[in-house]
């Protein structure tokens, strides 16, 4: 898989018709904290608060296109994928039936719902809920929405070719993995922007599979993805994605829950910001990483803000939220 700078380009245009670009900004509290030059992209800044709305009206687009007489779509999701895609499949009049996984978090599921999406509670984990969500595709005779698609990429990468495009001369750039969308949609935008800036992975401790998968050049399996940075909570590794992240990424780190809690509350003590666990992963990487990155020029995605209200009071109150 591969962009043209020309085909980022009509991406973006397409996701303008419903939302803004998002800011990236440089953080002097932050650049204070770490000891080097710190980007901000605020991806928490979308209509849904997160990064995957973006590949929602790419995808949605691409299903009107491609099948006309469909009348909906089905998918599954810890919450900010479901959002996009209720979101975007409403809109063009289609129906949207999501599933997530029992215990998924109580407001991002109302989130979903609020945007249209009929909501179904199915297994432990997303993967259990994600085989639930082809078997009834097929059978509803819907449309799948897989966690990765070309389509779904191409409206991601669209947040990386902003970034990239207003600060093209970043060192690294910090992305977290879940099942690989944002990721491989960074490496895709830099090299159709032909820069040589090094893209860093961040997985949680708890959910490894695509460090883990990385490091022995095959795809490796986890029993379990049990980090309350849900958007990260993937035990099983999608091939299309780790055969561009394989290559494309400089390393891939893993933090833990309690440097991620410790991220969120910097986003809020220092520049009054909300993140999610996902969303906070890649300053956790940065701060453990804060010897090797001194001097240089860094950017973190904060790809969503949508964490339950309960878990951020836990976390300003100093604690780490427990599944």
């Amino acid at each position: 898989m591969q962009f043209t700078k020309d085909e980022l380009k009509a991406a973006a245009q397409l996701v303008y018709t419903q939302m803004s670009p998002t800011p990236q900004y440089a953080w002097p509290q932050l650049a204070e904290r770490v000891g080097c030059e710190v980007w901000v992209k605020h991806e928490n800044h979308t209509p849904t608060g997160a990064f995957k709305v973006r590949g929602g009206i790419t995808f949605i687009d691409w299903v009107r296109r491609t099948f006309p007489n469909s009348r909906g779509i089905c998918t599954a999701t810890r919450g900010n994928h479901g959002q996009s895609q209720a979101r975007a499949a409403v809109q063009a009049g289609l129906i949207a039936k999501v599933y997530a996984p029992h215990g998924n978090s109580v407001e991002k599921n109302a989130a979903m719902r609020a945007f249209g999406a009929d909501l179904i509670e199915f297994g432990d984990d997303f993967d259990v809920a994600k085989e639930e969500a082809f078997r009834v595709a097929e059978a509803d005779d819907l449309v799948i929405v897989p966690p990765f698609h070309k389509e779904l990429v191409r409206g991601v990468a669209t947040y990386a070719y902003e970034l990239l495009s207003a600060a093209p001369d970043l060192d690294t750039v910090y992305v977290p993995i879940g099942c690989g969308s944002g990721i491989c949609g960074t490496i895709l935008a830099r090299d159709a922007l032909g820069l040589n800036t090094s893209v860093v992975g961040v997985v949680s401790s708890e959910a490894q599979c695509a460090k883990l998968s990385f490091e022995a050049g095959r795809m490796v399996e986890t029993n379990s993805a049990r980090t309350f940075a849900d958007g990260m909570a993937v035990r099983i590794p999608v091939q299309e994605a780790y055969d561009i992240y394989a290559k494309g990424t400089e390393r891939i780190v893993a933090v833990n829950d309690a440097e991620i809690a410790d991220a969120i509350r910097i986003y809020y003590r220092d520049i009054h910001n909300l993140a999610e666990g996902a969303g906070a992963a890649p300053l956790a990487a940065l701060m453990q990483e804060k010897d090797q990155m001194a001097g240089k020029k860094a950017a973190v995605i904060l790809t969503g803000g949508n964490i339950d209200t309960g878990w951020f009071q836990t976390v300003l109150g100093g604690g780490v939220p427990t599944l």
